[in-house]
């Protein structure tokens, strides 16, 4: 068989990205992990009158060398009063009162001693001090928080402060997976015999969806059952917006994914890559959504889901799918195992402002370790025509769950 090139399976799902874009709005505190469809912009300046960031004692900074000052009013914090501060004159001021007219400075009350009203400065301070200019924290008109912001806790707080209710975010795309496969057995079940294993696929891809932003739907286990997968595949597209299948797609007589999807394609974007692990995925759409067919070892199956099902999820969310790449520099020899372009769990890391990446404790073997991707989830990009990467080298790294 001839495998597509990496670069041409991934223009070719670029290309077929067409859907639009999907807003919903809701309750501000349903909003933490959704992503922002709508610039954020303050209406006001914050604050909007010079504020006192602390107890003190509002003065004109030049009166400091009277040595003492007359109080004459106390202001606490939210009360809207209209006073003036005139020369030898000074007013109580608290942490988030109104600084009064005619003043510039807040001195703290640690740095006078009060007898009466005379305030008399013991510690004198620079002019300006301890007040909040107008717009300090945010001006009218600026974009606070830009469209496509994932929210998180600051996000939260900013648009509480803002009076903000609801907010408009991307719909969650709906990702439904479904794990074929006799030899598999599903969660909280007993192996029947040594020939059995754990099904993880199915969960595995759920959190990366999760991850990325969508929302997953398990469909299951469906065996080599030609019908049952058939019956869930139908299932899964009548509720989501992708579906996922592991296994079944290579060339054994119980691989019968391949041909199903194939039925059911309206339009085939890919059909193999020349890619390791994963060189025989399958992505067909129905309509506007898709069927990824990926194989069925488990690393594999990240891996892939990875390259394609990332890719549609942060298309949808309105996310830039690049932002999961960086370059870095390789601390050992790589040499190259096949023929294909290879995706290498490696361990990435920060140093002196720089990225830096090995393969230390990554065992080499078949596409069934998943727990190589523990830890950073980093893949290691090796090009097709590469043969060996000399230490180093800039190399390119994907971050399945981007997190520097």
């Amino acid at each position: 068989m001839a495998w597509t090139p990496y670069e041409k399976t991934v223009e070719a799902l670029v290309k077929s990205l067409t859907c639009k874009e999907r807003v919903e709005v809701v309750g501000l505190m349903e909003a933490r992990g959704r992503i922002l469809a709508k610039d954020i912009i303050a209406k006001e300046n914050q604050p909007a009158f010079p504020t006192s960031e602390m107890d003190g004692y509002a003065i004109r900074a030049k009166d400091q060398d009277k040595g003492v000052l007359k109080l004459t009013h106390r202001v606490p914090a939210g009360t809207q009063i209209s006073l003036h501060v005139n020369e030898g004159e000074c007013i109580k001021t608290f942490t988030g009162s109104l600084v009064s007219e005619g003043a510039d400075t807040v001195i703290p009350i640690e740095n006078v001693e009060v007898d009466g009203s005379s305030v008399r400065i013991v510690t004198p301070v620079k002019e300006g001090y301890a007040v909040r200019p107008v717009g300090e924290g945010y001006k009218k008109g600026e974009v606070l928080i830009p469209k496509g912001t994932k929210i998180g806790f600051a996000q939260i707080g900013v648009l509480a402060g803002l009076g903000e209710v609801q907010v408009s975010v991307y719909v969650q795309p709906k990702v439904a997976i479904l794990a074929t496969g006799s030899e598999i057995v599903d969660l909280g079940q007993p192996l029947p015999s040594s020939a059995h294993i754990r099904s993880s696929n199915h969960v595995t891809i759920a959190a990366l969806a999760q991850n990325a932003g969508a929302q997953a739907i398990i469909l299951g286990l469906a065996g080599d059952d030609k019908e049952l997968i058939k019956k869930r595949i139908l299932e899964g597209l009548e509720s989501a917006d992708i579906v996922v299948t592991t296994g079944g797609v290579s060339v054994g007589d119980y691989d019968f994914v391949k041909d199903i999807i194939g039925d059911l394609a309206m339009e085939t974007i890919i059909q193999g890559a020349d890619i390791k692990p994963g060189r025989h995925v399958r992505v067909v759409k129905v309509g506007q959504k898709y069927i990824l067919a990926l194989p069925g070892f488990p690393y594999s199956s990240s891996v892939v889901f990875g390259l394609y099902g990332l890719r549609i999820i942060d298309f949808m969310l309105n996310q830039d799918y690049d932002r999961r790449f960086c370059y870095a520099t390789l601390e050992e020899d790589y040499k190259k195992r096949s023929k294909f372009t290879e995706f290498t769990a490696c361990n990435l890391y920060e140093k002196d402002g720089e990225f830096w990446v090995n393969l230390e404790g990554k065992k080499m073997g078949s596409s069934a370790i998943l727990n190589n991707l523990l830890g950073q989830a980093t893949l290691l990009c090796v090009p097709k025509e590469a043969k060996l990467l000399k230490a180093g080298t800039k190399v390119k790294v994907l971050k399945l769950e981007p997190y520097m």
